[in-house]
């Protein structure tokens, strides 16, 4: 970036292309353009290959994805946990107001994903290789490098109300986490209580970071269920409360687990390594080019529609 800006005169770095992570709106664009011809693009590939890691880990491991690997679900789970330190727990909304909050990231997931899949392939590649899509992820580090008084207190609400209420974020407004919570709906591995050793003490429930009643279900079904093991930690009665495979129902220890989240994401960005699909086509000539002029028009969108462009742009 300084390099761009300084318009050659800083010293250059290259761009990492898992900074793509970040841009999950043009991933799921690049999802349904490939869905339809086939076509893997090359403005933001790496950020294709990401989303189809974290799709593929939800349909094996439930939402793995949250609680083993996401930076955002990091600092979630690292605040609520600052807020019990504080206050010596956290509160839990009432479920006359917990479920309708719930509903809203289920809502912004619906909108994000009907409106990207109605639109025919044409639009599909209008966007991905537009002027704004191709400086998406800097558009992105200047979001934040140049925060306005607006986002940087809405953070500061989003940080505090995740201090007093776990998880705040993904469990009420994280429509990416809604996503990932349809596709772990089929997924063949869920926490499985064994009634006959359980001890009632409802332990697992206290310690689940997503208030699911898991003292009370033989398996755990819920999409809102990360596969955390905070559950199968919290019991005191052995081999009870185990994460299994629903074909055998032998169980899988947290270590194996955490091995196999490891594994999907590697391989499968490790395939897009390997296949020349996770650095992106964009020169540094171009780069240097499009920081230069971030601010026009050319590079702004109305409401998701980007600015018109010729061959030459």
């Amino acid at each position: 970036m300084k390099w761009g800006q300084s318009s050659g005169t800083e010293s250059f770095h290259q761009r990492p292309p898992g900074s793509e992570g970040f841009l999950p709106i043009s991933a799921i664009v690049s999802l349904f353009y490939w869905l339809q011809t086939g076509i893997i693009n090359n403005v933001h590939p790496s950020g294709f290959f990401i989303l189809l890691a974290i799709i593929a880990l939800s349909a094996f491991l439930k939402k793995a994805f949250c609680s083993w690997l996401c930076p955002v679900g990091t600092l979630s789970e690292s605040l609520w946990m600052l807020g019990t330190k504080i206050f010596g727990k956290n509160l839990r909304l009432p479920r006359w107001l917990d479920y309708p909050l719930r509903s809203l990231k289920y809502l912004l997931m619906l909108f994000f994903v009907v409106s990207i899949g109605t639109m025919d392939v044409t639009v599909l590649k209008a966007f991905i290789y537009s002027p704004y899509n191709k400086v998406a992820d800097i558009k992105m580090y200047f979001f934040f490098a140049n925060i306005s008084s607006f986002a940087l207190y809405t953070i500061i609400v989003l940080a505090v109300l995740s201090i007093l209420i776990k998880n705040f974020w993904c469990r009420y407004l994280c429509p990416y986490g809604a996503l990932l919570g349809f596709f772990s709906m089929i997924s063949p591995v869920k926490i499985t209580r064994k009634a006959a050793t359980c001890i009632d003490c409802e332990l697992c429930t206290k310690a689940c970071p997503s208030a699911i009643h898991v003292h009370t279900a033989a398996r755990v079904w819920s999409d809102e269920c990360t596969s955390c093991f905070q559950c199968v930690e919290a019991c005191p009665v052995k081999n009870t409360l185990v994460m299994s495979n629903a074909q055998d129902g032998k169980e899988i220890p947290s270590w194996i687990f955490g091995v196999l989240v490891a594994a999907v994401f590697l391989a499968i960005t490790g395939m897009a390594m390997l296949t020349g699909h996770w650095q992106n086509s964009i020169s540094k000539e171009e780069y240097a080019k499009r920081i230069q002029h971030i601010d026009s028009p050319l590079y702004q969108h109305n409401r998701g529609q980007v600015a018109q462009y010729g061959p030459n742009d």
